[in-house]
C-alpha cells in the first residue's frame, strides 16, 4: 500500500484529527494566556473637613455702634462684620457698602453715614507700604478714595478678588481690564498687593 492510498484511504481521521489538534490548541492557549487585572475605580478619599473654620480679624469703623477689631470666621460676610460691631446706627447708609462681599484678614470695614464722602482711610489693610491701600484688602469705602475709582468700579475690584483670589500685582487691574490705563496710571502709585 502506497503513501498515497493510505492518505486517501484515511484522509476523513487526518481532517478530523488536525481539526481536534486546532482547537484543543486554541483552548490551550486561551487558558494559559494570563488574564488582564479587572480594572477598578478607585474611590476618592474625601479631604478630612475642619470643623472650625479658620479666625480673621477685621476692624470695623464708622457708622457702627462698636467700632473696633472683631474675630470672624473665613468666608464671613461685611454684614456680619458690622453685625459683630453691634449693628449699624440710625445714621448708616448702608446702600453705600456690599454688605454680601466676604471679608479678608486684617480688612478695615468702614461705614459711611448718610450724605457722607468716605474720608480717605490710613493704608491699615495690611499694607507693607506706608500710605499705599492694599488691593487684596481693602474695602469699599477705601477703593472708593483712590481717584478715578467709584463705587462701582471698587466693587467689580473686590467682586474679582472675591471671585478670584487676591491680586499677585496692581497690574492686574489693568490686566484683567478693571481699570482702564489712565486710572491705572492715576493709582499704580497709591496702592499695593503686600
Amino acid at each position: 500500500m502506497a503513501m498515497s492510498d493510505w492518505i486517501e484511504r484515511y484522509r476523513g481521521y487526518i481532517v478530523a484529527f488536525l481539526a481536534a489538534l486546532i482547537v484543543v490548541g486554541g483552548a490551550i492557549l486561551a487558558l494559559r494566556r494570563p488574564e488582564s487585572p479587572p480594572l477598578t475605580i478607585a474611590e476618592p478619599t474625601p479631604l478630612p473637613v475642619s470643623s472650625t473654620p479658620a479666625t480673621i480679624k477685621v476692624y470695623v469703623s464708622g457708622a457702627v455702634q462698636n467700632p473696633g477689631v472683631y474675630s470672624l470666621h473665613t468666608g464671613d460676610r461685611v454684614e456680619d462684620a458690622v453685625k459683630a460691631a453691634g449693628g449699624a446706627t440710625a445714621e448708616a447708609d448702608l446702600t453705600r457698602i456690599n454688605l454680601a462681599a466676604r471679608v479678608s484678614d486684617g480688612q478695615q470695614i468702614y461705614v459711611v453715614q448718610k450724605g457722607e464722602t468716605p474720608p480717605p482711610l490710613p493704608a491699615t489693610t495690611g499694607s507693607s507700604e506706608p500710605g499705599k491701600i492694599n488691593i487684596n484688602t481693602a474695602s469699599l469705602a477705601e477703593l472708593d478714595t483712590l481717584p478715578g475709582i467709584g463705587q462701582v468700579t471698587a466693587q467689580k475690584i473686590i467682586d474679582y478678588r472675591t471671585k478670584n483670589g487676591p491680586f499677585k500685582s496692581i497690574q492686574e487691574l489693568k490686566d484683567k481690564k478693571l481699570v482702564n490705563s489712565a486710572t491705572y496710571d492715576k493709582i499704580k502709585d497709591l496702592i499695593t498687593t503686600q
